[in-house]
């Protein structure tokens, strides 16, 4: 049964009313309706209704003919809409705001310019210069590009005289090349091009051929984008389904950085629906006065504000119709550097004492805070969440020769990703989507083709969030050379294949794990990225590993509902897979269960698992080879870890606070809820474990040394309430990298 009901209808009216023909105003917000709670039949009723405000709801997109013949503002916010299309319904709408709906870009913020001729305000800016240029300007253009394009490549393949058959298949093939081949604009624009193009191109066959017009939306094919229009004979886009085919831009020299801040809300999700957006269960975060400077720590540069390009500047130096904002910046700049004191506005006490079996000696480099929202100084707010280091190149610029690993390390959190060098603390580069909330990042090497026809190895880093997007960066070239619209709902987390360079895994919150091609862009960053498989998880995944000794064979993963294993090979024919085994571990009756929240795995050598459960105060380390019979027989069935240790931990039941491990020297680490970072040393127990019948250890294993948060202090306010999302050693355990839910990224560095 429909939530809406006439008698909430006559309720919700502002003021309240006895007849729904007499409402014009119409507060609907806050009730958690869906898209067929939205009843026609009902809202056809509501003739003279103006104002309607459906912000705070579920919906996924507007029914096709609600009839609001006199609707003239309406406000979308926080949805989950996914298409515009649908307002060209309410033709007098003037006043439009649809603001965090993930799924929404700038090419629907033009679509709905192009459709409602009498839109004034969109998202609260006064949109009327831009929405005339985007109707007459922009049309005029695309218009003589796609008759430019028939006369060029398809007028003279029609006969004098031809059949309904013939004027069906060159019509089929004309819309398919010149959504491929004519653009205009900046390639951020490149769906909205494509979907005025196909409009354009069916009113003209509709007017040339005397063709009826089709009005009813179809879903856009996926097309090769480029940003210049092709001057040789139309190219056929890709026919294998789940194909992405990529022409990026070609790379400008102009970097400049969007100095606009994202909107969403960083607060800690309360239902399980906001979880997708957040996932941390509670708050702990402090409001707490902030300073008026950057902060550092006691050597490294400060954060410097982006530059700003002038008004009207699109990134790449693509000029934008002036007046429009550029709000979705995807380029990777150069961070600014400086060598200034920061006069005492963060202060760093001695690390306090403690408890273990071995002195470590670590001790704290730096303490950044570099992914602030919108560049403020007073963000505190901010939720870092995965760090990685940059694999090492025979020529990387950046290796330091004291020590055998790189010293860079990819961060992420908020709306940007930043490179950091860990012995100065320097920010190397960052890269910024204001409209994003990244959740991961990976590293991949690639050989590419340089300019000159030579090969060459580049890193290559992948970052994806919020939006289920990849974005794919070119570091060296300071350059986002192409994206991925790899999931519709947010990525939990990314990884690269260690044997096959180009394949990448993607872990989403519309519980599936989907393994990519990224392809090698070519000297003009051109590029094609492809679906290989899909698996099917039952509830949403966290954490992924490849099995180290066969990372072409098996994925295990961490989940909201358990710990699972796939079947990833590829000479299967079958493309969507379900899970082939699901853990049991042990419960806190002394049972056995596999229902409980994996978010901590990583393997801490060829056959040892370690994974944290919802288990409060526990880790487990256990064996994949005595696990899991990879000849065993049957698909999603249920086997037993064969656990053989557990680590002691935080007795929280705080969630999220994942786990890292560095197998050269067989140490696990964990951030706990007080800003503490647990290091175990377990060397002396791997030769055990490995063998055939090595025996579980019967007591929990205590950390070798608890790292305590130190007392930092902000124009005399203490840091309290920090949490430990995730911490990453470098290979050889020369750094540790420490991300927290307070905006700061913590370097230690081990004597």
């Amino acid at each position: 049964m429909s939530k809406i009901t006439t008698e909430l209808l006559l309720e919700r009216a502002v003021p309240r009313s006895t007849r729904l023909r007499k409402i014009e105003t119409l507060n609907l917000s806050k009730l958690q309706l869906k898209t067929g709670d939205l009843d026609p039949r009902l809202f056809s009723r509501l003739r003279h209704l103006q104002k309607l405000d459906l912000s705070d709801n579920l919906l996924d997109k507007f029914p096709n003919s609600l009839t609001l013949p006199d609707l003239r503002v309406l406000n979308c916010n926080n949805n989950k809409l996914e298409d515009v299309t649908a307002l060209k319904q309410f033709p007098l709408l003037e006043e439009l705001t649809y603001e965090n709906n993930v799924y929404l870009t700038l090419n629907d913020d033009y679509k709905v310019m192009f459709l409602l001729q009498n839109l004034r305000l969109l998202n609260g800016k006064d949109i009327t210069k831009l929405a005339n240029h985007v109707r007459r300007v922009n049309s005029r253009k695309l218009t003589s590009k796609v008759t430019a394009h028939w006369e060029k490549f398809f007028r003279d393949q029609l006969p004098e005289k031809y059949t309904a058959e013939q004027v069906k298949s060159i019509k089929k093939k004309f819309l398919k090349s010149v959504q491929t081949n004519v653009v205009y604009g900046p390639s951020s624009l490149s769906e909205f091009t494509r979907w005025r193009v196909k409009m354009i191109a069916e009113e003209f066959l509709a007017y040339s051929l005397g063709l009826e017009l089709n009005t009813d939306p179809e879903p856009e094919e996926k097309m090769d984008e480029s940003e210049e229009e092709s001057t040789e004979s139309p190219r056929e886009a890709a026919e294998d389904v789940g194909q992405v085919t990529v022409t990026p831009s070609k790379r400008k020299r102009n970097h400049s950085k969007s100095g606009s801040g994202n909107k969403r809300s960083k607060s800690q999700a309360s239902t399980k629906e906001e979880a997708v957006v957040n996932p941390r269960k509670s708050s702990h975060v402090q409001d707490d006065p902030t300073p008026d400077k950057p902060r550092t720590s006691n050597q490294p540069a400060k954060e410097a504000t982006p530059e700003q390009g002038a008004e009207g500047t699109q990134k790449n130096g693509e000029q934008f119709p002036k007046g429009q904002s550029n709000r979705r910046s995807s380029q990777l700049t150069g961070e600014q550097k400086s060598q200034e004191q920061d006069n005492g506005v963060v202060s760093l006490t001695p690390v306090k004492n403690s408890k273990g079996k071995e002195d470590v000696s670590a001790e704290p480099l730096h303490f950044l805070q570099c992914h602030s929202k919108g560049n403020s100084r007073e963000d505190f707010k901010t939720q870092l969440w995965s760090c990685v280091f940059e694999p090492l190149l025979d020529c990387g610029a950046r290796k330091d020769p004291i020590v055998s690993s790189s010293r860079t390390v990819a961060t992420c959190g908020g709306e940007s990703v930043c490179l950091i060098d860990c012995e100065t603390g320097t920010v190397l580069k960052k890269y910024k989507v204001a409209t994003e909330e990244f959740f991961s990042v990976a590293w991949t090497t690639l050989t590419m083709v340089i300019s000159d026809s030579r090969k060459k190895s580049h890193n290559i880093l992948a970052a994806a969030g919020r939006r289920g997007i990849v974005k794919l960066i070119h570091v060296a070239a300071d350059f986002c050379y192409g994206e991925i619209k790899a999931h519709k709902k947010p990525i939990a987390t990314v990884c690269f294949s260690p044997t096959r360079e180009t394949h990448l895994f993607t872990a989403s919150y519309d519980k599936r794990i989907a393994l990519w091609d990224i392809g090698i862009p070519d000297c003009d960053y051109n590029f094609k990225a492809s679906q290989l498989l899909v698996l099917e998880a039952l509830s949403i995944p966290l954490r992924i590993a490849l099995v180290p000794t066969c990372p072409d064979q098996y994925l295990l993963a961490g989940c909201e509902g358990g710990c699972f294993a796939w079947n990833i090979k590829l000479d299967k024919e079958q493309k969507s897979r379900p899970f082939e085994a699901v853990f049991q571990f042990p419960d806190e009756d002394g049972g056995m269960t596999t229902s409980h929240r994996v978010d901590g795995l990583a393997f801490l050598n060829d056959d040892v698992v370690v994974s944290k459960s919802s288990k409060p105060g526990c880790i487990y380390l256990w064996s994949w080879s005595r696990s899991f019979d990879a000849k065993g027989k049957g698909c999603q069935r249920t086997v037993s870890a064969v656990t053989l240790a557990e680590l002691e931990w935080s007795t929280t039941d705080l969630s999220y606070l994942t786990l890292s491990t560095c197998p050269a020297k067989d140490y696990v680490f964990c951030g706990d809820e007080k800003g503490s970072v647990w290091m175990y040393n377990l060397s002396n127990y791997t030769t055990g474990w490995s063998s055939a019948k090595g025996k579980r250890s019967d007591k929990r294993i205590p950390p070798t040394q608890i790292l305590k948060w130190p007392e930092l202090r902000a124009n005399g306010e203490q840091l309290t309430e920090v949490l430990i999302n995730n911490v990453v050693s470098d290979p050889t355990f020369t750094y540790l990298v420490v991300l927290t839910s307070v905006n700061i990224t913590a370097i230690w560095k081990k004597s």
